[in-house]
């Protein structure tokens, strides 16, 4: 952050007039943004490494997108919310195509908090519990619901959580939370977090939600063993299980969505930041007979913007994108590739601790040394800011305990030759902070 004298004045009027919900703002103002690059008010070019806010999955003002945008504001922009499209309803279509059968209704919001939120109101509806576990480390939304499961830092000084909300162990192989595993977990902390959970639930339990790959605890893979073992915890305690992926959707893992590989159906899926491309869109998906009995209990949620024509217009788009450049593809190939360039780098710097992930959503954990694996976030913090100087946007994890890791995410359209720039920028930046 710049010293009060050499701050600009264009920050210094924002922080007059805007709450500042980030701790501090950048001090960086961006002027455009298209494809894999930021440009900023003094003429400089910025690679973007984490797709905006993790949510622009083909890169910034992608051009069908664009056009989506100026289709949808020549028909409807918004509507009544018992009101419905033909966007909202092709978008609809299009997504049950791509999902299993056991998911085909859903519902379409603004953020993923919403969406978050949804899937744990009707989940309580459904069964009748309140009762809702989540992860370590985890990040669902700002909502009063999505927040209470939410295990970050934002949890301190808001006063109370929603009852029932418990948390168990991320099953992170490099930092076992049990003390148990070193670079392969064996589900241990799973039994060992549900039977605590058992040891205090009222017998009320509602759902399980979780992301495929935890990103805000530190891009944490769930495996598809795991995944099945946590299926079978939930349904010996009739949890209904939620996957929040807001984050793993629409391709970024290498798959359609993070939970293909598993083999696991979840009993509601939750899509935003992705399903965008950009814009705020989000959805809560779920099956027949689940939306059936929750119609039949009386379920009601209505939002101003439920099932907005402009984004569902957009939603379509993004999913014809996905499908017909086979975007899925792509961020496998260009995964490995920038996966392979970051390993590259662990072997020469003693302080790049692990490197994890799959497709273009990959973790590099900062440390003081590999033997410790202490984290050292005040390193990672160091060389994020003497990239974004040298040209290169990254975003790093400070979670107490997850601190120093970071969250690369670049869009699914960039090219190899950008791969290798944002490396280069990433080496050359290590290096100087390092004064090696």
């Amino acid at each position: 952050m710049s010293t009060e004298s050499t701050r600009p004045e264009w920050l210094q009027e924002a922080e007059q007039h805007l709450i500042r919900y980030c701790e501090n703002f950048s001090d960086v103002l961006i002027t455009k943004a298209s494809g894999a690059y930021l440009y900023t008010d003094d003429g400089r070019q910025i690679l973007d490494f984490t797709s905006g806010q993790m949510c622009a999955i083909f890169g910034h003002s992608h051009p069908r997108i664009v056009e989506a945008l100026q289709r949808g504001t020549q028909s409807s922009i918004h509507l009544l919310s018992a009101m419905l499209s033909p966007s909202v309803i092709e978008l609809s279509r299009r997504l049950a195509e791509l999902l299993p059968p056991e998911l085909s209704r859903a519902m379409f919001l603004s953020t993923g908090g919403e969406s978050n939120e949804m899937a744990i109101r009707m989940a309580k509806l459904a069964t009748g519990g309140f009762e809702v576990i989540g992860f370590t480390g985890s990040w669902h939304g700002m909502t009063a619901g999505a927040q209470s499961h939410t295990y970050s830092l934002t949890r301190r000084s808001y006063g109370p959580v929603m009852p029932g909300s418990y948390a168990i162990p991320a099953p992170n192989s490099y930092r076992c939370p049990v003390k148990h595993c070193s670079g392969q977990c064996d589900n241990t902390c799973l039994d060992v977090g549900m039977d605590l959970v058992d040891r205090q639930s009222v017998g009320a339990y509602a759902a399980v939600i979780v992301e495929p790959v935890l990103s805000a605890a530190g891009i944490i893979e769930l495996t598809p063993e795991y995944l099945k073992a946590l299926k079978a915890h939930c349904d010996a305690r009739g949890l209904l299980l939620i996957f929040d992926e807001a984050q793993t959707g629409v391709g970024r893992l290498g798959d359609n969505f993070g939970f293909e590989q598993s083999g696991v159906v979840p009993d509601f899926l939750t899509l935003s930041k992705t399903l965008g491309g950009g814009l705020p869109l989000s959805a809560v998906v779920t099956s027949d007979t689940l939306e059936q009995d929750c119609y039949d209990k009386g379920f009601i949620s209505v939002t101003s913007h439920v099932s907005d024509p402009l984004p569902a217009e957009v939603g379509v788009t993004v999913l014809s994108i996905l499908v017909e450049e086979k975007m899925q593809e792509r961020a496998q190939k260009m995964g490995d590739h920038l996966k392979r360039g970051l390993e590259e780098l662990q072997e020469r710097y003693e302080c790049i601790g692990d490197v994890r992930g799959r497709g273009l959503l990959l973790g590099m954990e900062i440390v003081k040394d590999r033997a410790s694996k202490t984290p050292d976030p005040e390193l990672g913090s160091k060389i994020a800011e003497q990239c974004l100087k040298n040209g290169l946007s990254m975003n790093i994890v400070r979670i107490k305990g997850y601190g120093g890791v970071f969250r690369i995410a670049p869009p699914l359209t960039i090219t190899q030759a950008e791969l290798d720039q944002g490396i280069r920028i990433l080496d050359q930046s290590i290096r100087e902070v390092l004064s090696i």
